[in-house]
């Protein structure tokens, strides 16, 4: 492989607009109502600019084709399969319904390192999503990529073991199961193809997975839901996510939230005690 510096720096831009329509059926995945004041609510910036490859384009995972044309924005890594890692966000300015937005996206870094299951690369993407009134959102994303799995790979992740999620020592705690209505309606609104998330042979003979995997940005995006619904709509300045083991859908998971000495912390737990998303906050 390769360290890519030739993909360091590259920049794309995308236009777009905080459609009425999008932000109703958002909405509606949420099971929530609008704020009173046309903002959009932190977490929806993710469904903005989105990559629009043409099918032809799309590789054997769902995603866009990474390869040396100008079409490629992401380096050309060989390993197939891909998850978004972690991502640091800054919330500068409230988007309202209706705002033109434009989504300038820079790779920041290329990363090569060896881990438990054998080569990976990470690629940072800073984005920054700005509106008529500047800067709205602020994000370093980190994407991994990896080796594809072996044939007789374990299920990832295990088998649900006794019941052992505790939500005592946390002030807020709220229970879902991600289903696959839910996942569909994510995919749906941020154009994400990726397989793992509605081809259940797919998840789990190819990437080895227990089952459909719930998308890193939609467990952020419930953790952001449990904040608003505690602190109300756009109360945050930043937050910090990194994905630590797969959601399944049609499994219970347990959202929690509580204060701590540096800002806010959230996570999310499988019902016998797995830690799924672990992230911060400050206000």
């Amino acid at each position: 492989m390769s360290d890519w510096q030739d993909w360091i720096g590259l920049k794309e831009q995308r236009a777009d607009r905080v459609d009425a329509g999008a932000f109703g059926r958002w909405l509606a995945m949420l099971d929530r109502g609008a704020p009173q004041d046309n903002t959009v609510p932190q977490g929806y910036h993710w469904c903005l600019g989105l990559p629009d490859a043409p099918t032809a384009r799309l590789g054997p995972d769902g995603h866009p084709l990474r390869d040396e044309s100008p079409d490629s924005f992401m380096p050309p890594v060989p390993l197939p399969r891909r998850m978004w890692a972690s991502s640091k966000v800054e919330f500068m300015i409230p988007l309202c319904v209706g705002d033109a937005v434009m989504r300038t996206s820079r790779i920041a870094s290329v990363t090569e390192k060896s881990g438990a299951s054998g080569q990976l690369v990470f690629v940072d993407v800073a984005h920054e999503t700005t509106g008529p009134n500047g800067v709205a959102v602020r994000e370093t994303q980190s994407i991994v990529y990896r080796a594809a799995a072996p044939v007789d790979a374990l299920l990832s992740p295990p088998e649900l073991g006794a019941p052992d999620f505790e939500a005592t020592d946390w002030n807020a705690h709220r229970a879902v199961v991600p289903s696959e209505a839910l996942l569909f309606r994510y995919s749906a609104l941020t154009f994400n193809s990726h397989r793992i998330h509605y081809d259940l042979p797919y998840a789990i003979d190819e990437e080895r997975y227990r089952g459909l995997v719930v998308h890193g940005p939609l467990n952020a995006t419930l953790l952001l839901d449990l904040a608003r619904r505690e602190l109300g709509d756009n109360c945050l300045k930043t937050f910090a996510f990194r994905g630590l083991s797969p959601a399944i859908c049609g499994e219970a998971m347990h959202l929690v939230m509580r204060t701590a000495e540096s800002g806010i912390e959230l996570t999310a737990f499988a019902e016998d005690g797995r830690q799924i998303v672990a992230a911060t906050a400050t206000r």
